[in-house]
């Protein structure tokens, strides 16, 4: 998958074209693929939106050249849009509540972009309503939203959903995300359902977030430790389709936990919350596949592991499940 066999004029070319790699801890029957976004060069997922947002705001004009870029981001789509606007030029500010990773903020100021910190208790709402009030102070400045702009799922439309089939010669039964601002899973699903209708897509969730309630489905709000996916407000995540999802999986942070660490330790992934609990859901979707409640039209289930361990150590990801949680 991952090649690039002649040099690269910059390393917005880098995005994209991730490995597709095997969960081994799966039945062996039906094979579960998992899409390793740390290869971008800003090692998440979200560089895949950072480069192909702002290049698509810049043609339409909604972004002047030499303009400001703002949005209230947890820290990864800040160092993926950081990355895109340095190499645009464009300028970059990120407005970051407090309690997420020290390490993503400090990669979006080495990156050339300014980090405003907004307190904890305001959540990602406060965010976002802060970066709004900074677009209205100063001149040429836009907020792409990523929890709002069609941008998200596009990009993902266009570059993962294509990637997955290419290397797995289109035969993909289910697709299974996590969903922060669901553009990811969105992406792909809606091009999974152009190339077979019946694939079974699931979105993943941390226990204690809300996405469950777009299928009508119990759900009891609660904190979280998994960073990155996950809702508290539904009325934020705009870009979630309901149609286009069979299920939502809710996924703990014990079993999260204990995934994070097996995957270290016995397939050499070292991958952070977000992505273990999709390999969970990932792998309960194969079993039931195999057992046949889950109808797919292909014997393979597909997920995607946002990004790496490395930005999380700070928070004690791989010591005992207390010292995590707690």
């Amino acid at each position: 998958m991952t090649t690039h066999e002649r040099p690269l004029d910059s390393v917005l070319e880098a995005v994209g074209r991730t490995p597709l790699v095997r969960v081994h801890d799966a039945p062996e029957g039906i094979p579960v693929y998992a899409k390793l976004e740390s290869f971008n060069p800003g090692a998440s997922v979200k560089d895949r939106i950072g480069k192909y947002m702002l290049e698509r705001m810049l043609e339409r004009g909604d972004l002047a050249p030499g303009g400001t870029v703002i949005e209230p981001t947890a820290g990864n789509t800040g160092i993926g849009l950081a990355i895109a606007a340095g190499q645009l030029g464009l300028n970059a500010i990120f407005v970051v509540p407090e309690k997420f990773s020290v390490e993503k903020q400090q990669l979006m100021a080495a990156l050339g972009a300014k980090v405003i910190n907004t307190p904890t208790s305001d959540g990602m709402g406060g965010a976002i309503a802060r970066a709004h009030e900074l677009a209205e102070e100063l001149d040429d400045a836009v907020v792409p939203q990523q929890f709002a702009n069609p941008l998200n799922t596009e990009a993902h439309y266009e570059t993962t959903g294509p990637e997955l089939y290419e290397a797995l010669d289109g035969e993909v039964g289910a697709v299974v995300a996590g969903c922060g601002t669901a553009g990811t899973l969105m992406g792909i699903a809606r091009y999974a359902r152009e190339q077979h209708p019946d694939t079974y897509v699931v979105a993943v969730e941390p226990d204690g977030s809300l996405f469950g309630e777009f299928l009508e489905k119990d759900r009891h709000e609660d904190e979280y430790k998994i960073e990155g996916i996950g809702t508290h407000d539904t009325d934020t995540n705009e870009l979630f389709e309901a149609d286009l999802v069979d299920d939502v999986y809710a996924v703990s942070d014990e079993a999260t936990h204990e995934e994070l660490k097996r995957l270290a330790r016995e397939e050499g992934h070292l991958v952070a919350s977000s992505a273990a609990a999709a390999s969970v859901a990932a792998k309960r979707v194969a079993r039931r596949i195999d057992s046949g409640e889950i109808d797919a039209p292909y014997d393979s289930v597909v997920t995607v592991f946002p990004d790496s361990s490395e930005r999380y150590l700070s928070k004690g990801i791989y010591r005992s499940f207390e010292e995590w949680a707690n």
